[in-house]
């Protein structure tokens, strides 16, 4: 798999593949495994211990800084010049994943239906590069992307999406030129929503058991991964939709 920070290589004389952008926390696993969860317990102790601040304050600016950056991170680095790469080994890093996330094999009985002689797949995460790559692994589907573009903590300004910058990195870094050639799953509402505005077909999961947004993020939403199949079925070996 290629990592994000390598650069895209240049296109060929046929023409360049359509690509699959995939989410990877609360999309190839669902949010009900609670790792979610998980990982908000361990920014709001990160708030409180090295800011210094009362349980219910840490928990007010780590939701602050969500909203406001789309990652607590970026608010950390930004206001209080803390070491994005200590945090991650701090939360990210320090997440149970083996106890929780396992081997999926009908997520790779999807996957393995997408004919990549007609579109590259590609991971898109807000996580650093060793979180997206032990998620994928754990899912055991690593070795069906071709690459990654994941949000880098070691750099200033820390650039994530929803941003419009995070999507014009993941299209150098898959080597795509065009818009209408870039297709997009998320469980983000404004990811989503970002894509669709930016002109990529995109894909909101809103995962079942949660409630649907009274207006879509984008076109399209589902409600399992499953249903890329009536959506995109000119990437798919089968027709088959469970």
């Amino acid at each position: 798999m290629t990592m994000g920070s390598q650069p895209a290589q240049p296109n060929g004389a046929t023409a360049p593949r359509p690509v699959l952008f995939f989410d990877i926390d609360n999309c190839l696993y669902p949010r009900s495994s609670k790792v979610h969860d998980l990982m908000a317990d361990l920014i709001d102790r990160y708030f409180a211990t090295h800011l210094g601040l009362p349980e219910d304050e840490a928990i007010k600016l780590h939701k602050e800084y969500y909203k406001n950056y789309g990652l607590a991170i970026e608010g950390l680095v930004r206001h209080h010049q803390i070491d994005p790469l200590d945090y991650n080994a701090k939360v990210d890093d320090a997440l149970p994943l083996e106890n929780i996330i396992k081997k999926n094999p009908k997520l790779r009985e999807l996957l393995e239906d997408i004919d990549t002689s007609k579109v590259k797949l590609w991971l898109l995460t807000n996580a650093y590069v060793t979180h997206g790559q032990r998620v994928v692994k754990l899912l055991g589907v690593d070795d069906l992307f071709e690459g990654l573009t994941y949000c880098d903590y070691s750099k200033t300004p820390i650039i994530c999406k929803p941003h419009k910058d995070m999507f014009a990195k993941a299209m150098k870094e898959a080597g795509v030129e065009r818009m209408e050639d870039c297709y997009f799953v998320d469980d983000s509402y404004a990811n989503a929503e970002s894509a669709e505005e930016l002109g990529w077909t995109s894909v909101h999961l809103v995962e079942e058991g949660l409630p649907v947004p009274k207006t879509p993020a984008s076109k399209y939403q589902i409600r399992h991964l499953e249903e890329l199949r009536g959506i995109m079925p000119q990437f798919f070996k089968s027709s088959n939709q469970v």
